[in-house]
């Protein structure tokens, strides 16, 4: 098989994908991300509440935030915007100093309007296998996704949100 044949299976290895279509138009689940006053009340698996410190949604810009868990537990992190392109993508990096839980990532979250609902392409994409697999084994990441996703649904899903 040809080198290009190898490459996506090598990216398959190191990322953690996730697609979901939200009943909701573009403009605002777009908007769940990048608003302060509406990330905190979506943000994390099931049982999470968020804490912000800082919150600058532009490219270089800067989310420190603490996620807390309900065994008690604080969960530093930080996410520098990479690319922000309203409404259509959203890329980031997360953690990468010692100062925040040891995970550092890229995020890729690519949103397409299909008739005023939402489809969302999420992918967190790892320095190495060994990385994505420590953070699945480590934090549920998967599974932690899959509930996020679905606190998002129910966000966007709110009559208050317009």
């Amino acid at each position: 098989m040809s080198g290009m044949g190898t490459a996506p299976a090598s990216d398959a290895e190191r990322e953690i994908a996730a697609t979901r279509l939200f009943d909701a138009p573009r403009e605002l689940v777009f908007r769940a991300f990048t608003e302060r006053g509406h990330i905190e009340q979506w943000w994390g698996p099931t049982g999470f509440t968020t804490t912000t410190y800082s919150h600058d949604a532009r490219p270089g810009g800067v989310w420190r935030f603490v996620m807390h868990g309900p065994d008690g537990r604080d969960y530093q992190n930080r996410i520098t915007f990479i690319e922000i392109v309203p409404p259509e993508r959203l890329v980031y990096r997360h953690g990468g100093d010692k100062d925040v839980e040891p995970v550092s990532f890229e995020v890729r979250i690519t949103f397409s309007d299909e008739g005023g609902k939402t489809r969302m392409h999420w992918r967190m994409i790892f320095p190495s296998k060994n990385a994505r697999d420590y953070t699945v084994r480590t934090y549920g990441a998967e599974e932690g996704l899959r509930q996020t996703l679905a606190r998002l649904e129910e966000f966007v899903a709110r009559p208050q949100r317009a």
